[in-house]
């Protein structure tokens, strides 16, 4: 039986490590937290999971929310100018419903499931010299841990990643008793553009006390929404995050007239650089282990595809270890392994990329035609669940011509 070990508890690794128990491997996961730790703990990311991604978790087996999470049905944009007034709007309904689950709640519970179902879990803060030694011991080693020392053993593609420094600045918030849209009164995700300043997300979730929803506002650094560094206490992070609603995105604000935080520990902040990493890393002994998800693909989350690519790159990772049986998992394989993740994820990267700069001529006239065009629209929310879809019409300005002309748009 092949031993493989996975550093990191996130959705890539729990999801690849219950993936290959399946399918009869000896397989260790490394995690920072006890299951009551990370339940505990702060929360840890917005994530809004979409139809093909959600599949991958049916298909496995390991939808345990599926029942009790709002069922996202659709996505609503809207756009301010001046900030402040609603310019324009439009609704596109999802062919499948989305969902979003708090990881404090799917990792914990994940944790437990891949221990329960037989495999191994060290409770341990992994070290580049304990990789050292797990390359001797197993016959594959996977960092699937997004932050910490390990992620700086893989090198940054500098071909690959145009940013150098944060695009965004990141505020979260969970709470109760956010009123629905009064025209689409069914679970949707809100982006609320204020063109030149940032983005306010609003993502219906479960979280460990039932229901809620995420306020998630992305400021450009250097502007009003970049106020998040003195890292306020929740409650001033609550007030701050209404404040902000109240001055830019009005209606929004309004729905807020009864919201108060989940639980004590449901506010979160942070920045980081947008970056493509090499995905082999070579240890002082001269063994060879593979990165995976955030750790060589860390997209801005304006996209929402944080969680996605990360499912989407288990499943991947997890067909290239099966087809290779009994050969050895050497840099070469990883490399193609990787690769193969690379095919899906960089349409993904170029998408998200493009959407932190001030979109082109091409992309505002697919918004406004999205405002009085229902195809339109339903194309557009429908390209979060398939972001693929978006090379063969948004990127690029003659497809966008082309497709809004034989629309009449």
């Amino acid at each position: 039986m092949r031993k493989i070990l996975i550093v990191g508890a996130g959705q890539s690794g729990l999801q690849l490590g219950l993936s290959l128990l399946r399918h009869g491997y000896d397989v260790t996961i490394v995690s920072a937290r006890t299951p009551e730790e990370i339940r505990s703990g702060r929360v840890m990311s917005t994530q809004a999971m979409f139809n093909s991604s959600l599949q991958l978790e049916r298909d496995q087996k390991i939808n345990f929310w599926e029942e009790e999470a709002p069922k996202i049905q659709g996505i609503h944009v809207s756009l301010s100018a001046p900030p402040g007034q609603r310019a324009l709007e439009f609704y596109g309904p999802l062919e499948s419903y989305a969902q979003s689950v708090d990881q404090r709640l799917k990792m914990a519970g994940w944790l437990e499931t891949f221990e329960e179902q037989g495999g191994n879990v060290v409770i341990h803060g992994a070290t580049t010299a304990d990789l050292d030694g797990f390359t001797r011991l197993y016959d594959l080693v996977i960092v699937a841990a997004g932050k910490g020392e390990l992620v700086q053993l893989f090198d940054r593609d500098d071909a690959r990643s145009p940013y150098s420094t944060p695009q965004r600045k990141l505020s979260v918030v969970y709470v109760h008793g956010l009123e629905r849209e009064p025209h689409h009164p069914e679970p949707e995700v809100g982006i609320n553009i204020v063109p030149g300043l940032g983005e306010l997300f609003v993502i219906p979730g479960l979280t460990l006390s039932g229901p809620c929803d995420i306020l998630f506002w992305e400021g450009i650094p250097g502007g009003p929404l970049d106020c998040w560094d003195d890292r306020p206490d929740p409650q001033e992070h609550l007030q701050r995050t209404l404040d902000l609603a109240r001055q830019y995105t009005p209606w929004v604000y309004e729905r807020c007239r009864n919201v108060e935080l989940t639980d004590p520990l449901a506010t979160l902040v942070g920045a980081y650089p947008p970056v493509v990493r090499r995905p082999v890393a070579k240890l002082p002994s001269g063994g060879a282990v593979l990165g995976m998800a955030d750790v060589v693909v860390a997209n801005d989350p304006i996209t929402g595809q944080g969680s996605n690519n990360a499912a989407h790159c288990a499943a991947i990772y997890l067909q290239a270890i099966v087809e290779r049986g009994d050969q050895p998992f050497d840099p070469a394989w990883m490399q193609a392994t990787f690769d193969r993740y690379w095919e899906y994820a960089s349409l993904v990267t170029a998408w998200t990329n493009a959407m932190l700069q001030p979109l082109p001529e091409h992309a505002q006239a697919i918004l406004a035609a999205a405002a009085t065009n229902p195809t339109v629209a339903a194309r557009f929310a429908n390209g979060f669940a398939n972001p693929t879809d978006f090379q063969h019409w948004f990127m690029d300005p003659a497809k966008a011509r082309a497709y809004l002309a034989s629309l009449g748009a």
